[in-house]
């Protein structure tokens, strides 16, 4: 039996791939089933030795990226990879005919497009999985021929014919859903009593709440410890920022930069942190299985407009608070910080609101309809 995952180059895209590859790797042994085969399909693997621990093969194709914006500088970008996708298409079709997998299942992502395409032409059965409250386009147009689409929000089943819509939130890892409180603090070396926030900028960081963080961070660290994900691409010039700002300060050890936090160092942070800071990307799910308070600053609507409905529709559930990029200040951030921390009440609903939004059987429940569906292509093969 052979699954074929596709997705996109991006950590919400994926990590959910490889907690319903746990789950499947999981029932096969349950169900005692024989020749279970994983294979990950995209432009790039993403994380290698995570695809290697659970058992997926690689598989490199190429898919060309559609500029959303129309203006003279995409343009030239947006017709060449008009060439990548149409080779990835035959590339793809001509790989995923020699595997000829019994399912498929997609993520959504221009890097899905190739994969889903072969899928539909050699009538191979797909499953798809929706993160957004509003879907993109590829899952838009795989939705029309999909056996099943999972969708992490419930806003987003709307977009999908209803017999084959099901709400069952966002596949998180198991490791990550579990915070490490036991030695966090001695392992991340912050003082017992300090109130700690933990900053998220998702896996290439945000650079607008880098730097307000940045400014603010003298004032910070006299109240708090602050653990900040900076992404790779941000951490020198963060980490040189925040030592010349922090030069004259007795807390400067209170500031804890990291290009990227691994799965033991993001589950200790998890565990000592007060509030969190983030995007609204696949980050929220994370902290609504930690059953944190947020703060949660979406991508201007201008530019993404999933992460601003992401954000509001957690808003409407009660797990968070969401202060809108064109909004956000240093001032703002601090005086919402400092709310929160202080306001016990407030954060205990936020947290029994975090958790009551959280799925945690969603990548099982997506692995159990995979299986169902390969076990019934095996049969027809």
């Amino acid at each position: 039996m052979r699954i074929l995952f596709t997705g996109g180059g991006s950590g919400g895209h994926f990590y959910p791939i490889v907690s319903i590859a746990e789950e499947l790797n999981s029932l096969a042994k349950e169900k005692k089933l024989l020749g279970l085969e994983l294979f990950f399909m995209s432009p790039t693997p993403y994380n290698p030795g995570v695809l290697f621990e659970n058992g997926i093969i690689y598989k490199k194709n190429s898919a060309g990226k559609l500029r959303r914006s129309a203006n003279w500088w995409t343009f030239l970008p947006n017709f060449l990879d008009l060439f990548k996708t149409g080779w990835g298409i035959i590339s793809s079709l001509y790989m995923v005919y020699m595997l000829y997998p019994d399912v498929i299942f997609g993520k959504g992502g221009y890097a899905s497009f190739p994969v889903l395409v072969a899928a539909r032409l050699l009538r191979i059965p797909v499953v798809i999985h929706e993160s957004d409250t509003v879907p993109g386009r590829v899952n838009l147009w795989a939705g029309k021929f999909a056996a099943i689409v999972a969708v992490s929000y419930k806003e987003a089943a709307k977009y999908f014919p209803a017999t084959i819509v099901a709400h069952t939130g966002q596949p998180v890892r198991k490791d990550v859903a579990l915070p490490i409180t036991s030695g966090a603090r001695e392992f991340l070396k912050i003082e017992n009593d300090v109130p700690v926030i933990l900053v998220l900028g998702g896996s290439q960081g945000a650079q607008k709440i880098n730097d307000i963080v940045l400014e603010g961070l003298k004032e910070l660290v006299e109240k708090y410890a602050i653990i900040h994900q900076t992404g790779k691409n941000n951490i020198a010039e963060v980490r040189a920022t925040g030592e010349a700002v922090l030069l004259s300060s007795i807390h400067k050890d209170r500031y804890k930069a990291f290009d990227y936090l691994n799965v033991l160092a993001l589950r200790m942070a998890a565990g000592v942190a007060s509030v969190v800071i983030s995007r609204a990307g696949s980050t929220i799910f994370e902290i609504a299985a930690w059953g944190l308070p947020s703060i949660i600053i979406p991508i201007s609507e201008k530019v993404s407009r999933d992460q601003h409905s992401n954000a509001f529709a957690y808003d409407r559930a009660g797990a968070c608070e969401v202060i809108e990029e064109n909004n956000l200040t240093t001032n703002i951030l601090a005086s919402e910080i400092a709310r929160l921390v202080s306001n016990e009440s407030e954060r205990a609903k936020m947290k029994a609101a975090a958790k009551a939004f959280y799925k945690p059987d969603a990548a099982r429940l997506v692995a159990e309809e995979i299986l169902k569906i390969a076990l019934g292509h095996e049969i027809e093969k």
